[in-house]
């Protein structure tokens, strides 16, 4: 009789331990999944340091008033240069385009600055104010949220406008192209 108790203790032993196992297992498998999905979602959202937040109404990136002067000397828009590089800046209109979209109306105000090589150039574009807002209206409307919302986006469409402006000039060239409002919504 006393081993068919000790048969019985050591059976429920073996229960006991294989039970403990089988809940150590469960937790180290669940621990690997909440590891693996949050290095998986900092990968996937760790490339888009400015992305919006589409699910808002409004994102607004960056809102700085425009100055009201036609040139501007040594402003503070540019963050990878040192503001004693940054040249003349030629301020534009604010800009109010439907960007493309599949998912209902979006749209993006924006007011640029143009920076300048030289102060003779701000007399040609005084001339030709109205070719160069319609290039950029059309470059701008052309984008859809997702190309303007990330700092990259921002950025080829900085390159996009000065080439397209630079092939338009005959007197100089346009250096840089500085948001000082983006707002999307």
């Amino acid at each position: 009789m006393a081993k068919e108790e000790e048969i019985e203790e050591s059976e429920q032993k073996e229960k006991k331990s294989s039970s403990n196992m089988l809940m150590i297992i469960i937790i180290v498998v669940l621990v690997l999944i909440i590891v693996i999905g949050a290095v998986v979602a900092v990968l996937l959202m760790g490339g888009d340091e400015e992305a919006a937040d589409t699910s808002t109404p409004q994102a607004k990136e960056k809102s700085v008033d425009a100055p009201k002067t036609k040139h501007i000397q040594n402003a503070s828009v540019d963050n990878e240069r040192p503001l004693d590089e940054i040249g003349i800046l030629y301020p534009l209109d604010t800009f109010t385009v439907n960007l493309k979209s599949d998912s209902g109306r979006r749209y993006l105000k924006t007011t640029i600055s143009l920076e300048l090589s030289g102060p003779d150039l701000s007399t040609e574009l005084d001339t030709k104010k109205a070719v160069l807002r319609d290039r950029i209206i059309r470059i701008l409307s052309s984008k859809t949220l997702e190309e303007v919302s990330s700092r990259k986006g921002k950025q080829k469409l900085s390159d996009q406008i000065m080439n397209t402006l630079n092939a338009m000039i005959t007197k100089g060239q346009i250096k840089g192209i500085y948001f000082t409002e983006f707002v999307i919504q």
